[in-house]
């Protein structure tokens, strides 16, 4: 008797077989993909609240006009991770050692707010928003439903200011961090 061989019937099986296999593991990829999408936000956790090097003390004068600084700090993008991404930017304002730190989005509907041309205000030049220097809202028929955000600052190493920013979720009068 010679070697025996599989019937064809049981060659049909394990060709099905290995389709199958095939088939299910080329749908891994995709469907880890979908998964790690839908649960994006649960991974992401809260905001970012870690304090950010903003500038020297040098690079801010002692005259009380507001000056914009851009905020880069560590983002995640999908799979990339950028180390020192631009984030945002803030507005640093100093009074003799006295370090005032407020977020450039307008609380109305987050356009970036710009500091008025005599220098003594902020306006927001998408729905005129008016704020004083320290960020209260300034005229009363002012769209903004709060304040311009205020954000903490330290002075480290006895010459950097640093800042925990933060972006705020604009058009709700309660200063609600996003991530």
């Amino acid at each position: 008797m010679g070697p025996s061989h599989p019937s064809p019937a049981r060659r049909g099986f394990l060709a099905s077989i290995g389709a199958v296999a095939a088939g299910a593991l080329s749908l891994l990829a995709p469907a880890w993909s979908s998964v790690r999408v839908v649960f994006d936000p649960l991974r992401r956790g809260r905001p970012n609240t870690d304090m950010v090097f903003a500038t020297k003390l040098a690079g801010l004068p002692d005259d009380g006009v507001p000056r914009k600084f851009q905020i880069a700090a560590a983002r995640t993008d999908a799979w990339t991770t950028h180390p020192n991404a631009p984030v945002g930017a803030v507005y640093l304002r100093r009074s003799g050692r006295s370090i005032a730190a407020l977020n450039v989005a307008c609380p109305h509907a987050g356009c970036f707010v710009n500091v008025a041309s005599d220098r003594s205000s902020f306006v927001c030049p998408c729905h005129k928003s008016s704020f004083d220097l320290d960020g209260a809202v300034n005229d009363p028929s002012s769209p903004s439903p709060r304040a311009m955000d205020a954000l903490e600052v330290e002075i480290r190493n006895g010459d950097e200011v640093w800042v925990r920013f933060q972006k705020f979720r604009p058009g709700t009068v309660e200063k609600t961090p996003v991530a």
